[in-house]
């Protein structure tokens, strides 16, 4: 019987510049509900988001966000993210402006 169980993938964290994997799904399905991104800095800052299948690497054929700006103070509720699935091994990786974007994002597991 499979069992569902409510997560937060990526905790609230300031993204890094390099490209850095987030979240892996190790052994379930995953849903993601719900992903985020402010930017708390004073400048513009970019970032970009993959989704990125079992031993492959981020890459334009997975990238589902980029380069998107966002403004001093703005959020961005990630539209395209939300609905997604992960299948085991599929991750989730990010990069942008160091020290100026917050992420969280959170999910479902599903196990088998």
């Amino acid at each position: 019987m499979a069992t569902t169980t409510p997560k937060v993938l990526i905790p609230s964290k300031i993204m890094e510049s390099a490209q850095t994997t987030q979240y892996t799904a190790v052994g379930v399905k995953t849903y993601i509900d719900k992903f985020t991104m402010t930017n708390t800095s004073g400048a513009n800052a970019t970032f970009n988001v993959c989704l990125v299948t079992s031993a492959g690497a981020p890459a334009a054929s997975n990238t589902i966000v980029i380069n998107k700006t966002l403004v001093p103070n703005e959020s961005y509720l990630g539209s395209e993210l939300v609905g997604q699935v992960l299948e085991p091994g599929d991750y989730i990786s990010t990069s942008g402006t160091a020290s100026a974007l917050t992420m969280r994002a959170c999910g479902r597991e599903i196990s088998q």
